[in-house]
């Protein structure tokens, strides 16, 4: 294995300092070429239009100071005739609740303001997130004011009543009953809700002779398969990363996406941030596609999919002391090897969730060989009420609906017309029944052919139950009366069993009653509700014996490149392609928003000749469909990775048209990966919004990083690194801070780019979407972003994170440019801005060298709908067009924290104040407080040797600063780490 001729170590220096890029064109140093704005298809503008460009800005010159550009549309207040008791205007309450994705829970708590839920918060009791939260959950309160959402019972379009529903459900299941049930067919998502689960169960007990069909298209299937023929039955497997040293993630992004992921990675940073720095922890990553845990990896591998499989088997051979490295992995296997016996009980094994069924088996027997087992990897029965090969569940559906046996067909959930594998024809078996209903937030693609379509009660709308990663259990509240006419499971299946069936509430409550074994009933419920859990709920772990090793892997079949099908980070499968918040927020390695693409290697580009944007025709099993190409650095060569999620037709306005469907292509015999993929051509173009280099800090060094060994050498290197002001003269009076000093610090080493602290400020503080046209056009509204920066080569590069916030800087420069002092700073260290001021001359933002501000140039804000008007904080002002917006440090938190301390007579406690941010990050990368008082934890990030300014050669002295990336590579070989093969 020898180094590549363009492959650049971690440790090189270009002139004197390592050397780091965004973009593929800054590696080759044509970087002018990206700097130029993102082409938008659309006609030059015709002299009409210039006129009217020229009358309206004369309007608002004239107007600005009035009006700032935009006059705010008229609304009424309507004051109580009977107030609600115990709730005062203006005053938030919280609820501790649960959110379900993919049927497993994630703890939380929600803000209601007089009713409404606002923002989704992490529930630090809950072992699923301590406080902390992922995109999935900050985006959920987006769901439920979702104005694409279905309002009423339809069927075949025509409005009908909850009744109707029923009379003509009990009357297609006539004839189903007097046969006990055969003929009828339920289809459901993954279950792991325990009084879901019980109410299919009373249904087919009733009714013996139905089925229960599953299918969930980015489920664990592999991880259920591999189970099964490691230990010849099914199990739970969740990991206790705070106790491993030594981590190998086998194709898994465990750090930002999948089931426990906020989890695993706060207990991943706690060996990553300061403390435990010279004892940190070590991550090898082996990956088919760039993720973000591979980004943070130590030493990471981009091997092919199928490849992935071969290196697990000869990595476990070597760890049970059964074989010798070969030739094509000796390097990397017996170093990892090697690392991991020194380690033993005391490493942990992760397989990817959509890899195949034998990496998972491999995974069980490396931990259990290095007796991992119940020290860093715990197994636990199934979460799913009942686990079942849900592939062959669904073709067993799909054939019975085409040959007629299918009578009455529910479908709770999901949406299998738009993702079942493209080769069972779903949507056309689907018509075949006889009578077909779908239970659903949306009408999507599945509704349109089905005769009922029942609208889906929102988690915030209703009482239901859940497991968490590790079985905890949680009861869902609800915050809010439906907003629609819409139903939950649990009652749609109560009311079979028994007209016209009871409320959700009851269900759950008496199901708890029933199986909960505490002495005092309702003690445990309250409690339960109040707390967000169950206590001492959690499934016990159980000893699974020693697993089957799987026989090696036949060499797959060539004929192609080969594909790889991914759940979008974001979408999933699809089912938040409305929700225009994660719409429009960057993917973690390749900023695009707005679309999914078909992602090539470098090498694989150039050899295919297609560059990046070019539209390209994908086939494959006599299927085929267009997308565009994009160039990502660290992708594996002959692989094209297509993300799942995309190219809705029914999801709602936000999600129709996004992306291309990769569903075209994914068939059952093939749902994660296959190797007769062919590319062609098609002489266009398709652009792609990324906001990778749309904020580039040009000829500034960003990112500072070394590893621990050079850290132990020269603990003073961030200070040497760091490049002080030639003239450190300032315009800028000096100002004494005598109370409070607000400062945020930002770990880069336990950053992991999960995205959610982005989410989290844009719906604490109502900012807009804006549509990827205004992406295109470098108009993005988001106040804080995460940079990602690359190191290497392009072939096998590390990545570095760093979240960027407006620095709140001291010599601010974007006060002394604004004529109008709509930006100015405050007693306590803030850049401040008035928005009722700002006629939007941008001049703060041409002087703003960290790219943080942000500009309404259209009426962004939607002041028409009116669930959106619902969704947005009270607590902050929504801006209008032509005002320049940017972070605050969340002042309205900070304000509302000084007024009730200052009623106490008391000092602001540390960590009581959190920015939003802050609240988010499941590292704790963000830490925010008072640096006036030495005894905060803000003030002695900034005092560590490790902390440094962002830009500090311009002088500003920003309030935010960041502590230097430090790395873990394994001392004792390196090269090969980093080699081609």
């Amino acid at each position: 294995m020898s180094a590549p001729s363009d492959f650049v170590p971690l440790t090189t220096l270009t002139s004197g300092r390592k050397r780091y890029w965004r973009t593929l064109e800054e590696y080759e140093g044509t970087v002018a070429s990206v700097e130029e704005p993102q082409a938008v298809d659309q006609e030059p503008p015709s002299e009409e239009s210039r006129r009217r460009f020229l009358t309206l800005m004369a309007g608002s010159l004239a107007f600005g100071g009035l009006a700032a550009c935009t006059r705010q549309p008229t609304e009424f207040i309507v004051p109580y005739v009977d107030p609600p008791e115990k709730v005062i205007p203006g005053k938030p309450q919280f609820y501790a609740t649960a959110v379900p994705v993919n049927g497993i829970a994630q703890g939380v708590i929600v803000e209601s303001h007089l009713g409404r839920p606002t923002k989704v918060e992490g529930n630090p009791d809950h072992p699923a997130s301590l406080g902390a939260s992922d995109v999935l959950s900050q985006a959920s309160v987006m769901d439920l004011y979702d104005p694409d959402r279905a309002r009423e019972i339809t069927f075949r379009n025509d409005a009908r009543t909850w009744e109707n529903f029923l009379a003509a459900l009990y009357a297609a299941l006539e004839p189903a009953r007097s046969r006990k049930g055969e003929g009828f067919r339920i289809l459901t998502e993954t279950v792991t809700s325990p009084s879901l689960g019980d109410r299919i169960q009373a249904v087919l007990a009733a009714l013996p002779a139905a089925r229960w069909h599953q299918w969930d298209p980015a489920g664990c299937h592999s991880a259920r398969e591999g189970a099964q023929a490691a230990f010849g039955r099914a199990v739970n497997t969740y990991y206790q990363l705070e106790n491993a040293d030594v981590i190998v993630a086998l194709d898994s992004d465990f750090l930002a996406c999948g089931v426990g992921s906020t989890r695993y990675a706060h207990d991943y940073s706690l060996r990553r941030r300061r403390g435990d720095r010279l004892d940190m922890n070590r991550l090898y990553v082996v990956e088919s596609a760039m993720t973000s845990t591979g980004g943070k990896a130590d030493h990471r591998l981009p091997l092919r999919y199928a490849e992935v499989e071969t290196f697990a088997q000869e990595l476990a051979q070597i760890v049970a002391g059964n074989g010798a490295p070969d030739q094509k992995y000796g390097p990397w296997t017996s170093a990892i090897a090697r690392d991991l016996a020194a380690h033993r009980g005391a490493s942990a094994i992760i397989p990817g969730e959509h890899q195949s069924p034998a990496v998972h088996a491999l995974a069980h027997s490396m931990n259990a060989a290095l007796g991992n087992a119940g020290k860093t990897v715990i197994y636990t029965d199934p979460l799913e009420i009942r686990s079942e090969d849900q592939n062959v569940s669904l073709k067993a559906l799909a054939q019975d609906l085409d040959s007629g046996a299918v009578d009455v067909l529910l479908i709770l959930g999901g949406n299998p017309v738009y993702n079942a594998p493209a080769d069972l024809d779903f949507a056309r078996k689907l018509s075949r029944a006889k009578f077909s209903a779908h239970v659903g937030l949306t009408e999507d693609e599945t509704s349109s052919y089905c005769q009922w379509h029942v609208p889906e009660s929102h988690f915030l709308e209703e009482w239901g139950d859940a497991r968490a990663y590790d079985g905890t259990v949680s009861v869902i509240q609800p915050l809010i009366l439906p907003l629609y006419d819409s139903h939950s499971y649990l009652r749609l299946l109560d009311a079979i069993i028994a007209y016209p069936g009871r409320s959700a509430y009851d269900i759950v409550r008496a199901y708890w009653m029933t199986h909960q074994k505490t002495g005092d009933f309702e003690t445990w419920w309250r409690k339960s509700l109040h707390d967000g859990l169950a206590e001492r709920s959690a499934l016990p772990q159980i000893k699974t014996g020693t697993p089957s090793m799987p026989p090696a892997a036949p060499p797959s079949p060539g004929g192609g490149v080969e594909v790889v099908f991914r759940p979008d980070p974001y979408l999933l499968d699809g089912r938040y392609a409305n929700n225009i918040w994660l719409q429009e927020l960057p993917r973690p390695m390749n900023k695009l928003t707005w679309d999914n693409s078909v992602l090539l290697s470098p090498s694989t580009a150039k050899r295919l000749d297609v560059s990046a944007q070019d539209l390209v025709e994908l086939r494959r099993a006599g299927r085929s469909v267009r997308g565009s190409v994009w160039i990502q650095p660290g992708h594996p060569d002959d692989t094209v990775t297509v993300h799942l999620g995309f190219g809705r037709t029914r999801s709602g306005r936000a999600g129709n048209g996004a992306g291309f469907s990769a569903y075209i292509l994914r068939t059952s015999d093939a749902l994660w990966s296959a190797n007769d993929l062919q590319i062609h051509k098609t002489g266009k173009s398709y652009p792609l919004a990324s906001t990778q280099m749309q904020q580039w800090l040009e000829g500034h060094r960003p990112i500072i990083s070394a590893n621990v060994e050079e850290y132990r050498a020269h603990p003073d290197f961030v200070k040497e690194a760091q490049e002080t002001p030639a003239f450190p003269l300032t315009i800028y009076p000096h100002w004494d801070y005598k109370g409070y000093a607000w400062g945020l610090s930002i770990d880069l080493t336990a950053c992991v780019n999960c995205n959610a602290c982005v989410v989290a400020c844009q719906a604490e503080n109502n900012i807009p979407v804006v549509g990827k046209e205004q992406i295109l056009a470098r108009r993005g509204m988001h106040w804080l972003r995460i940079d990602t920066y690359y190191e290497g080569g392009d072939v096998t590069p590390g990545a570095h994170y760093q979240p960027i916030p407006c620095q709140q800087c001291e010599d601010a420069p974007c006060e002394y440019v604004c004529p109008v002092h709509a930006t100015a700073h405050s007693a306590d260290g803030l850049n401040d801005m008035t928005y009722n001021r700002c006629v939007g001359t941008r001049y703060c933002s041409n002087n703003c060298p960290y790219k943080v501000r942000r500009f309404n140039f259209f009426l962004f804000q939607d002041w028409v709908t009116e669930t959106l008007k619902l969704q947005r904080n009270p607590d902050v002002t929504v801006r209008s067009r032509g005002v320049m917006e940017k972070c605050t440090y969340c002042v309205q938190r900070i304000r509302e924290t000084e007024i009730q301390a200052r009623v106490e007579n008391r000092y602001i406690r540390d960590g009581e104040i959190q920015t939003a941010c802050m609240q988010a990050c499941p590292t704790q990368a963000i830490v925010f407080g008072d640096i006036n008082n030495p005894d905060n934890r803000v003030a002695k990030l900034k005092r560590e040797k490790l902390n440094y300014s962002l830009l500090a050669e311009l002088n500003s002295r920003p309030r935010t600063t960041y502590l230097a990336e430090l790395r873990n590579p394994n001392p004792e070989w390196t090269e090969a780490f980093h080699a081609r093969r």
